[in-house]
């Protein structure tokens, strides 16, 4: 039980991150301020479970520690793909830019390289957290499965308010042509790079989450029960 309520609660915070740009886009409410009062306080509310998974000494510590690195460097896999398409006209505009942008509220003086770096900072911090995301839910057992998250992040963008705030039409189509198949392949290049890393890093592992769910199970508990009674 206490597994699933800490695997929860990792899942929980990492789905911030990711969330409070599609949230501003729709109107909701603006960067700065989610950044203020939700993104930081997620992001230390993750990053101290994780330490404090690491000062017991738990199994799970060294999974979220690579679930994080392996989103983090799978990011550059996915910027292969997504800033050539960039150049190439492909896509509207430069969105770890304007994330930065809309973090610092700097949308009337424009973009800076401060807000860049914090553009690119969120990025990375977003690839980090679908990276914890995968490997709590998915475990590192099939790769194909990264590259089917990867795709269906990619839809999910392209679906969201951030795509419709862009006003490129229906998955960018009124835009490019090239934009749906630029997202498309630049998350599923990111989702294999994140699933072969954390499998070479971590070994094959099967879904910490579910192994957590199956341990509260009724009649997991009860075997549990059975097997401490024998034992006295």
């Amino acid at each position: 039980m206490k597994h699933a309520l800490t695997i929860m609660l990792l899942l929980a915070a990492a789905s911030v991150s990711p969330l409070i740009f599609p949230i501003a886009q729709s109107g909701r409410s603006s960067m700065d301020i989610l950044a203020k009062f939700a993104l930081l306080p997620s992001a230390a509310i993750l990053l101290l479970v994780v330490g404090l998974l690491y000062r017991a000494k738990d199994s799970l510590a060294k999974i979220c520690a690579i679930g994080l690195a392996a989103g983090a460097v799978g990011t550059v896999a996915l910027e292969a793909f997504r800033l050539p398409g960039f150049w190439l006209g492909f896509m509207p505009g430069n969105l770890p830019r304007l994330m930065g942008v809309l973090l610092l509220d700097q949308f009337a003086s424009g973009p800076s390289l401060k807000s860049d770096i914090v553009g690119w900072i969120y990025h990375f911090w977003n690839g980090a957290c679908f990276g914890l995301i995968y490997v709590l839910v998915f475990g590192t057992c099939r790769r194909w499965v990264g590259a089917a998250f990867g795709v269906l992040l990619g839809f999910g963008f392209m679906l969201s308010p951030v795509v419709s705030s862009l006003g490129v039409g229906f998955l960018g189509l009124e835009f490019s042509k090239g934009f749906p198949v630029t997202v498309t392949v630049a998350h599923a290049a990111f989702g294999f790079a994140l699933s072969w890393l954390a499998a070479s890093w971590l070994g094959f592992i099967d879904s910490p989450l579910a192994g957590a769910l199956c341990g509260c199970a009724p009649g997991h508990l009860a075997t549990r029960r059975d097997r401490l009674s024998g034992g006295l």
